[in-house]
């Protein structure tokens, strides 16, 4: 089974690109985040012709918003409110075996890596220390865990590790934070089982940094996890680093897991 993550940054925009990427990389399952679209004007239609003809997804207009798109079918799907908001950052379905997914977009954190001064950094950190206290607190599966976790925890996860321990998304803080998360429920980064941890692997290129590829001033912002018991089934990991490279493309691409079922 191949699972695909991306933070597509507007479905209807994009929706060419989703099925140009589905075209070449074959996914059986698509987590997105960032589809910013209200449930009522989803494109359903529109991913049914791409091939997905599960879907699950919970949006709000011009934010935030998370789909899985299936091939095969799904159950149990369920939402939940983080942080006592109301903001459509994660989604979970149930796959055939039993084996829980889930698909989240973590709050970017703003500018300023101070939660006294900046709510939105404080709103960060309030999330992933729910989620570290969450998953523990229920009823132990099988799970993955995809998505937008807007965190590059390893100095290999980003251009300049000097450079950026004082920019939102690599400070320390973040790091500890996404790092106990991880511990909490004994997450294995999939894509780093297959990527040493000493080179470096990137998923998001800013917009700004108009030199791209060439600079290759990146961060690995887009995770895969599963937990211990499905890591002897993970078979193989992709970056799909053409798709930033787009007209009009995000500014995160596509990563895959292949995991055996």
């Amino acid at each position: 089974m191949r699972i695909l993550t991306w933070n597509i940054n507007s479905l209807r925009i994009r929706l060419s690109q989703l099925q140009r990427v589905c075209e070449r990389l074959n996914p059986d399952i698509v987590c997105l985040q960032e589809t910013k679209v209200p449930d009522d004007l989803f494109p359903e239609e529109e991913v049914r012709n791409i091939g997905f003809l599960h879907l699950h997804f919970t949006g709000m207009k011009s934010y935030n918003g998370v789909a899985i798109l299936s091939k095969i079918p799904l159950s149990a799907s369920h939402t939940k409110n983080w942080c006592g908001k109301d903001d459509c950052r994660h989604i979970s379905v149930e796959l055939p075996g039993g084996t829980e997914l889930h698909n989240f977009y973590v709050p970017a954190g703003g500018d300023t890596p101070d939660p006294n001064t900046n709510a939105k950094f404080k709103h960060k950190l309030d999330f992933l220390k729910e989620m570290k206290e969450w998953f523990p607190s229920i009823v132990p599966a099988k799970r993955i865990l995809v998505g937008d976790l807007n965190i590059a925890p390893l100095e290999t996860d980003v251009w300049s590790h000097k450079q950026l321990l004082d920019v939102v998304s690599h400070t320390p803080v973040e790091v500890e934070a996404i790092d106990n998360v991880m511990q909490s429920h004994d997450w294995i980064d999939a894509v780093r089982k297959f990527v040493p941890k000493d080179e470096r692997l990137f998923s998001w290129w800013s917009y700004r940094n108009r030199t791209w590829p060439g600079s290759n001033r990146g961060r690995r912002l887009d995770h895969i996890w599963v937990t211990k018991d499905l890591g002897a089934n993970l078979t193989a990991t992709q970056v799909f680093m053409e798709a930033r490279g787009w007209q009009k493309p995000s500014d995160h691409v596509p990563v895959v897991v292949d995991i055996e079922e």
